[in-house]
């Protein structure tokens, strides 16, 4: 079996950063009125230059733009459709004090049709200001569906949900084949449904709304194998299980045991993303599950805490995950990115920068490259 490999790196970051003051200052003088659309332009993409030359410093052979460009991971593919929105969610984000938080998710109000090509604009402004590779990052489609709370679709727009996964499905596959036609050649998708059906209190929640959590698993991966059928076979896609990531808060725990052999064995993605920065995760031995032509990049720097980790620890955790998939299967990353919105987790872009390197020279030591 063939493993695809560079992409991905030994040394891997999920993509979004914390947004620099400029950012914050150009939408508020945007607003004012003080500057008008190339204005905002003008300072967003020196923003991203900066934000090129803080990931090719730290030693990264992965680029990407900090999602500098969107509000939040999910508003970059809601706004380049028809038919989608934000509404309040009926799952709700946790601290570590047992507080819990609202937020808002994407739902349908339409008929989905892609309508902007946002991806495109990021990649082609990063083709111009760097040499390494480029990583394209989505929203899952899945995300578009279940983190409003699986909601039925509107009889309006659309009979069932088939209908509905299918016009999601061709917005993806629109988007990800425009930018490989102008040549990217790696995309990841930032998914956060699948690791809360690893969750049985979120279970038990969708159960009592009458959904059947494994069908939807298999919704989900169809879903997700649909949204990239058109792209070319050496484009490297992957998929990051996400727990949840807003100012340092999460949506779900447990091991993903409960997905792992479905999902490892019928997704047709070429590296999985998994968090395991916390105990939130469970164990390594899912990974048994995963096919031998998968690359894994262990998410085991937390990009939600100041704290540093050792590379001792980072290392014996590698080492331990090495027992269920081999060393040369493995990568390492941060769990998820340093900000997820606008309002990013609560580290200093010092942190940032010192979990990045981290990183770097963890992938070095143990790999002898990033």
């Amino acid at each position: 079996m063939t493993v695809k490999h560079n992409p991905p790196f030994r040394a891997e970051h999920i993509g979004s950063l914390l947004r620099p003051p400029s950012i914050m200052e150009a939408f508020r003088a945007r607003k004012a009125g003080e500057i008008d659309d190339a204005g905002l332009e003008e300072r967003r993409n020196s923003a991203v230059r900066d934000a090129v030359k803080l990931q090719e410093d730290a030693g990264l052979q992965v680029v990407t733009d900090g999602e500098f460009r969107r509000t939040t991971y999910i508003s970059h593919f809601v706004d380049s459709c028809d038919g989608l929105d934000f509404q309040p969610s009926s799952f709700r984000f946790y601290d570590t004090d047992g507080k819990d938080h609202e937020f808002l998710a994407p739902r349908c109000v339409g008929k989905v049709k892609r309508a902007n090509a946002l991806s495109a604009i990021e990649f082609d402004f990063l083709k111009t200001v760097t040499v390494r590779t480029i990583k394209s990052t989505y929203a899952s489609p899945a995300t578009m569906h279940f983190l409003g709370g699986a909601p039925d679709p509107d009889p309006a727009f659309y009979a069932n949900e088939e209908d509905l996964f299918a016009d999601i499905a061709a917005a993806y596959d629109e988007d990800i084949s425009d930018i490989a036609g102008r040549g990217a050649r790696y995309v990841t998708l930032d998914d956060v449904p699948f690791p809360m059906l690893c969750d049985p209190a979120i279970r038990g929640q969708v159960e009592k709304q009458g959904k059947d959590p494994e069908r939807l698993l298999d919704q989900y991966i169809d879903l997700t194998n649909a949204s990239f059928s058109s792209a070319p076979s050496d484009m490297t896609v992957g998929l990051h299980m996400c727990r949840g990531n807003l100012k340092g808060t999460w949506l779900s725990e447990g091991s993903y045991q409960a997905i792992s052999e479905k999902l490892f064995n019928k997704l047709n993605v070429d590296v999985f993303f998994l968090e395991y920065d916390t105990e939130r995760a469970g164990g390594f031995e899912p990974l048994a599950a995963m096919p031998d032509d998968k690359m894994v990049v262990l998410g085991l720097v937390s990009s939600k805490v100041p704290d540093m980790e050792s590379k001792d620890s980072l290392k014996a955790r590698i080492e331990e995950a090495a027992k269920y998939v081999d060393l040369e299967r493995l990568a390492i990353s941060p769990q998820c990115g340093f900000s997820s919105a606008v309002i990013g987790n609560p580290v200093t872009v010092h942190d940032q920068i010192a979990k990045l390197k981290l990183t770097v020279d963890v992938a070095q030591e143990v790999w002898g490259s990033a």
